[in-house]
Protein backbone atom coordinates (compact mmCIF):
# COMPACT_ATOMS: atom_id res chain seq x y z
CA UNK A 1 0.00 0.00 0.00
CA UNK A 2 1.59 2.97 -1.05
CA UNK A 3 4.90 3.61 -3.25
CA UNK A 4 7.58 1.50 -2.73
CA UNK A 5 10.78 2.71 -1.52
CA UNK A 6 14.17 1.09 -3.48
CA UNK A 7 15.88 -0.96 -1.10
CA UNK A 8 18.94 0.16 -0.03
CA UNK A 9 22.28 -1.75 1.94
CA UNK A 10 23.05 -1.55 5.41
CA UNK A 11 26.72 -0.88 6.28
CA UNK A 12 26.77 -4.87 6.62
CA UNK A 13 25.92 -5.61 3.24
CA UNK A 14 22.51 -6.75 4.46
CA UNK A 15 19.44 -5.36 2.60
CA UNK A 16 17.72 -2.81 4.92
CA UNK A 17 14.06 -2.74 5.57
CA UNK A 18 11.19 -0.47 4.51
CA UNK A 19 10.62 1.17 7.70
CA UNK A 20 14.77 1.75 8.16
CA UNK A 21 14.71 3.73 4.52
CA UNK A 22 12.15 6.12 6.22
CA UNK A 23 13.39 9.74 7.54
CA UNK A 24 13.15 9.04 11.51
CA UNK A 25 10.00 11.09 12.11
CA UNK A 26 8.68 8.57 9.67
CA UNK A 27 10.48 5.63 11.16
CA UNK A 28 9.13 6.08 14.26
CA UNK A 29 5.83 6.11 13.40
CA UNK A 30 5.89 3.20 11.61
CA UNK A 31 7.09 1.17 13.71
CA UNK A 32 4.74 2.32 16.50
CA UNK A 33 1.70 1.88 14.42
CA UNK A 34 2.98 -2.25 13.77
CA UNK A 35 3.74 -2.89 17.50
CA UNK A 36 0.94 -0.82 18.68
CA UNK A 37 -1.24 -2.78 16.38
CA UNK A 38 1.00 -6.37 17.32
CA UNK A 39 1.30 -5.97 20.79
CA UNK A 40 -1.31 -3.53 22.22
CA UNK A 41 -0.51 0.21 22.95
CA UNK A 42 -0.12 -0.49 27.01
CA UNK A 43 2.19 -3.48 26.18
CA UNK A 44 4.61 -1.69 23.69
CA UNK A 45 7.41 0.36 25.57
CA UNK A 46 9.32 2.84 24.47
CA UNK A 47 12.63 0.73 24.53
CA UNK A 48 10.38 -1.85 22.09
CA UNK A 49 10.14 1.00 19.73
CA UNK A 50 13.90 2.41 19.94
CA UNK A 51 14.90 -1.52 19.34
CA UNK A 52 12.89 -1.77 16.29
CA UNK A 53 12.91 1.61 14.57
CA UNK A 54 17.18 1.65 15.76
CA UNK A 55 16.62 5.55 17.11
CA UNK A 56 17.93 6.75 20.19
CA UNK A 57 15.68 7.97 22.68
CA UNK A 58 17.00 12.12 21.99
CA UNK A 59 15.92 11.68 18.41
CA UNK A 60 12.36 9.92 19.64
CA UNK A 61 11.65 12.23 22.32
CA UNK A 62 12.29 15.51 19.73
CA UNK A 63 9.38 14.47 17.85
CA UNK A 64 7.43 12.87 20.21
CA UNK A 65 8.15 14.20 23.58
CA UNK A 66 5.34 11.37 25.20
CA UNK A 67 4.29 8.09 24.44
CA UNK A 68 0.67 9.71 23.83
CA UNK A 69 2.18 12.27 21.59
CA UNK A 70 3.57 8.98 19.68
CA UNK A 71 0.16 7.39 19.45
CA UNK A 72 -1.50 10.34 18.29
CA UNK A 73 0.43 10.52 15.75
CA UNK A 74 0.03 6.84 14.64
CA UNK A 75 -3.92 7.79 14.88
CA UNK A 76 -3.77 10.48 12.57
CA UNK A 77 -1.42 8.49 9.91
CA UNK A 78 -4.40 5.87 10.38
CA UNK A 79 -6.77 8.71 10.12
CA UNK A 80 -5.27 10.68 6.82
CA UNK A 81 -3.88 7.11 4.95
CA UNK A 82 -7.99 5.61 4.90
CA UNK A 83 -7.73 5.96 1.39
CA UNK A 84 -4.55 4.45 0.40
CA UNK A 85 -3.69 1.75 3.20
CA UNK A 86 -7.35 0.25 3.57
CA UNK A 87 -10.10 1.51 1.30
CA UNK A 88 -7.91 1.06 -1.92
CA UNK A 89 -6.50 -2.17 -2.07
CA UNK A 90 -9.88 -3.87 -1.09
CA UNK A 91 -12.32 -1.66 -3.87
CA UNK A 92 -9.82 -2.53 -6.61
CA UNK A 93 -12.21 -3.64 -9.67
CA UNK A 94 -15.30 -3.17 -7.78
CA UNK A 95 -17.67 -0.46 -9.19
CA UNK A 96 -20.63 -1.49 -7.38
CA UNK A 97 -20.96 0.69 -4.26
CA UNK A 98 -23.02 -1.91 -2.30
CA UNK A 99 -20.44 -4.51 -3.48
CA UNK A 100 -17.81 -2.39 -2.10
CA UNK A 101 -18.92 -2.08 1.16
CA UNK A 102 -19.11 -5.71 1.30
CA UNK A 103 -15.64 -5.99 -0.14
CA UNK A 104 -14.42 -3.75 2.73
CA UNK A 105 -15.62 -6.16 5.49
CA UNK A 106 -14.05 -9.37 3.89
CA UNK A 107 -10.59 -7.82 4.21
CA UNK A 108 -11.34 -7.76 8.00
CA UNK A 109 -11.97 -11.23 7.53
CA UNK A 110 -9.10 -12.15 5.46
CA UNK A 111 -6.78 -10.19 8.12
CA UNK A 112 -8.37 -12.25 10.76
CA UNK A 113 -7.48 -15.54 9.09
CA UNK A 114 -4.16 -14.24 7.70
CA UNK A 115 -3.14 -13.39 11.36
CA UNK A 116 -4.53 -16.70 13.27
CA UNK A 117 -6.94 -13.88 14.77
CA UNK A 118 -3.97 -12.38 16.28
CA UNK A 119 -4.65 -8.86 14.20
CA UNK A 120 -8.20 -6.69 14.19
CA UNK A 121 -8.94 -3.40 13.47
CA UNK A 122 -5.90 -1.20 15.10
CA UNK A 123 -8.21 1.68 15.59
CA UNK A 124 -10.59 -0.68 17.72
CA UNK A 125 -7.56 -2.30 19.43
CA UNK A 126 -6.93 1.20 20.71
CA UNK A 127 -10.67 2.20 21.64
CA UNK A 128 -10.57 -1.28 23.66
CA UNK A 129 -7.57 -1.09 25.54
CA UNK A 130 -7.20 2.33 26.96
CA UNK A 131 -10.17 2.89 29.59
CA UNK A 132 -10.16 6.33 29.58
CA UNK A 133 -8.18 8.07 26.67
CA UNK A 134 -7.05 11.57 27.40
CA UNK A 135 -8.95 14.35 25.13
CA UNK A 136 -6.32 14.74 21.99
CA UNK A 137 -6.69 10.83 22.04
CA UNK A 138 -10.53 10.36 21.89
CA UNK A 139 -10.38 12.38 19.12
CA UNK A 140 -8.54 10.76 17.08
CA UNK A 141 -10.22 7.73 17.52
CA UNK A 142 -13.64 9.52 16.82
CA UNK A 143 -12.20 11.00 13.58
CA UNK A 144 -10.91 7.53 12.78
CA UNK A 145 -14.13 6.27 12.98
CA UNK A 146 -15.90 9.01 11.21
CA UNK A 147 -13.60 8.70 8.28
CA UNK A 148 -14.68 5.20 7.81
CA UNK A 149 -18.31 5.84 8.56
CA UNK A 150 -18.39 8.48 6.32
CA UNK A 151 -16.80 6.21 3.49
CA UNK A 152 -19.10 3.21 3.95
CA UNK A 153 -22.02 6.17 3.66
CA UNK A 154 -20.58 7.34 0.38
CA UNK A 155 -21.63 3.56 -0.67
CA UNK A 156 -24.78 3.79 0.58
CA UNK A 157 -25.63 7.21 -1.11
CA UNK A 158 -23.79 6.08 -4.49
CA UNK A 159 -26.69 2.83 -4.32
CA UNK A 160 -29.13 5.76 -5.02
CA UNK A 161 -32.83 4.05 -5.05
CA UNK A 162 -31.69 0.77 -4.34
CA UNK A 163 -32.29 1.64 -0.95
CA UNK A 164 -35.19 3.69 0.54
CA UNK A 165 -35.22 7.10 0.46
CA UNK A 166 -36.45 6.88 4.40
CA UNK A 167 -33.55 5.03 5.71
CA UNK A 168 -30.58 7.36 7.13
CA UNK A 169 -27.42 6.79 5.02
CA UNK A 170 -25.07 7.42 8.18
CA UNK A 171 -26.51 5.39 10.37
CA UNK A 172 -27.02 2.56 8.11
CA UNK A 173 -23.11 3.18 7.71
CA UNK A 174 -22.45 2.68 11.58
CA UNK A 175 -24.46 -0.56 11.61
CA UNK A 176 -21.62 -1.76 9.14
CA UNK A 177 -19.06 -0.49 11.52
CA UNK A 178 -20.77 -2.44 14.04
CA UNK A 179 -21.17 -5.29 12.53
CA UNK A 180 -17.76 -5.27 12.25
CA UNK A 181 -16.11 -4.11 14.89
CA UNK A 182 -18.07 -6.53 16.90
CA UNK A 183 -17.92 -9.28 14.77
CA UNK A 184 -13.72 -8.71 14.91
CA UNK A 185 -14.23 -8.78 18.73
CA UNK A 186 -15.70 -12.36 19.03
CA UNK A 187 -14.13 -13.73 16.36
CA UNK A 188 -10.90 -12.98 18.20
CA UNK A 189 -12.27 -14.18 21.80
CA UNK A 190 -13.63 -17.24 19.83
CA UNK A 191 -10.72 -17.73 17.72
CA UNK A 192 -13.14 -19.27 15.01
CA UNK A 193 -14.27 -17.32 12.30
CA UNK A 194 -17.67 -17.83 12.78
CA UNK A 195 -19.25 -15.06 14.24
CA UNK A 196 -17.71 -12.45 12.36
CA UNK A 197 -19.10 -14.12 9.09
CA UNK A 198 -22.69 -13.97 11.42
CA UNK A 199 -22.40 -10.70 12.10
CA UNK A 200 -21.69 -9.78 8.37
CA UNK A 201 -24.48 -12.10 6.95
CA UNK A 202 -27.35 -10.52 9.19
CA UNK A 203 -26.13 -6.79 7.86
CA UNK A 204 -26.25 -8.58 4.46
CA UNK A 205 -29.57 -9.82 5.02
CA UNK A 206 -30.74 -6.30 6.81
CA UNK A 207 -29.44 -4.84 3.59
CA UNK A 208 -31.41 -7.13 1.39
CA UNK A 209 -34.34 -6.26 3.05
CA UNK A 210 -34.02 -3.02 2.77
CA UNK A 211 -33.56 -3.42 -0.87
CA UNK A 212 -36.71 -5.55 -1.43
CA UNK A 213 -38.76 -3.24 0.33
CA UNK A 214 -37.86 -0.32 -1.89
Amino acid sequence: MGTSLPRRSAGDGRPMSMEAQLPTRERLLSVAMRLFWEKGYNSTSVADILRESDTNSGSLYHYFPTKKDLLVGVLERYRDGIEPMLLLPVWEGIEDPLERVFALLAGYRRLLLDSDFRLGCPIGNVALEIAKPEPEVRERLVQNFEAWTGAVERCMVEAGDRIPGDVDRRALAAFALTAMEGGVMLARAYQDIGPFDAAVDRFRDYMARLGLQG
